[in-house]
């Protein structure tokens, strides 16, 4: 096999790396986090890159990381929540085993919070979240072979239906 086994995308705070850590433990592979990636890379938070040298920078450090994992990584891959802006990404995705994790705003609102330290929810974060939705979820759905909602379920529990859609067997 060639690239990862599961590719997760979604919004911010859906879970990746947790249902990702699940995915991999079950499939007896790593988890890698692209965002994760960027932090030792950059040697900073992605909120500080955000600050100090702007998004544009980070989308770059971001396609960086991500084409990197996706050549090299075989395991369980969750990528940062604005990684599919990149139409380079996006082609990178297509036809690989991608599982948009969604949830709702209400969701969002209790899982992220209202004060997290997320660089593009800093003004009005229901607003700006559901602006970011509108503007994502068609490129989530686009790259994904299966879209997975996570509301109100256990990580154990997402991971059941991505084994389901994805038709994977434990190791």
């Amino acid at each position: 096999m060639t690239g990862p086994a599961v590719i997760l995308v979604g919004p911010m705070g859906v879970g990746k790396t947790t249902v990702g850590e699940v995915l991999a433990k079950r499939l007896g592979v790593d988890c890698r986090d692209t965002d994760q990636d960027i932090v030792e890379s950059a040697g900073k938070p992605i909120s500080e890159i955000f600050l100090d040298e702007g998004e544009e920078h980070f989308r770059e450090l971001e396609r960086v990381a991500v084409r990197k994992a996706l050549s090299e990584h075989t395991g369980v891959l969750a990528l940062g929540g604005g990684a599919v802006l990149a139409p380079e990404t996006r082609e990178l995705l297509a036809g690989g085993p991608v599982v948009f994790l969604e949830m709702d705003v209400a969701e969002a609102v209790k899982r992220v919070g209202l004060d997290a330290p997320r660089p593009l929810l800093m003004m009005n974060p229901r607003k700006q979240w559901r602006e970011l939705m509108d503007a994502r979820r068609p490129l989530y759905t686009e790259v994904a072979r299966a879209v997975v909602g996570t509301g109100d379920r256990t990580p154990d529990e997402v991971a059941d239906e991505i084994f389901d859609a994805l038709e994977l067997k434990p190791s």
